[in-house]
């Protein structure tokens, strides 16, 4: 864990609280793979995220962000920081997370230079590394350059006030 913030476990499932933080798999670095995240918000301007190819372990919360990629879970936002884009990197092309309380099946494939990114069975957003990046609109975007295609993963916890319930996190092979 990096950050102020933290998960706790209640009834099998993964909440976040307590303001900034993050949460990551320190045992191994994943290259081609798919990662699987069912997560329910409980308002539509809860704040999460999942990073995928954290370049090393994180000393902070700000590293993830500027190191690696975040896959955003936020409904109440544009198509650059909507739920499911990386991360002010590419446009949302569906909005379809589910309401509050409702739970939604993300699933992150991640192949060679690109991450391609479905929620609900829909494709929410396509990235290549290869593509040149958009310009940073705001101070808290992530700083653009090259990010590798094998790091570690992990999930934000962004406020204090979101509260995001994770009841599955898997990796795998790609299919």
């Amino acid at each position: 864990m990096a950050g102020k913030g933290s998960f706790t476990v209640e009834d099998g499932l993964l909440l976040t609280s307590g303001g900034m933080g993050l949460l990551w798999y320190s045992e191994a670095k994943f290259g081609d793979a798919s990662l699987r995240v069912v997560y329910r918000v409980s308002r539509p301007e809860d704040n999460s995220g999942v990073f995928v190819r954290i370049a090393e372990r994180p000393p902070d919360v700000w590293y993830a962000v500027h190191h690696g990629y975040e896959v955003q879970i936020l409904a109440d936002a544009d198509e650059w920081h909507r739920t499911g884009c990386i991360y002010s990197m590419t446009k949302a092309l569906s909005d379809v997370q589910k309401g509050p309380g409702e739970w939604n099946v993300m699933e992150i494939a991640m192949r060679g230079p690109a991450i391609d990114v479905t929620l609900n069975g829909a494709a929410v957003s396509h990235f290549s590394s290869d593509d040149p990046a958009p310009p940073r609109q705001f101070p808290y975007e992530p700083e653009r350059g090259p990010r590798p295609e094998h790091g570690y993963v992990g999930l934000q916890n962004h406020d204090d006030e979101s509260r995001v319930a994770f009841r599955e996190v898997s990796i795998g092979p790609l299919v």
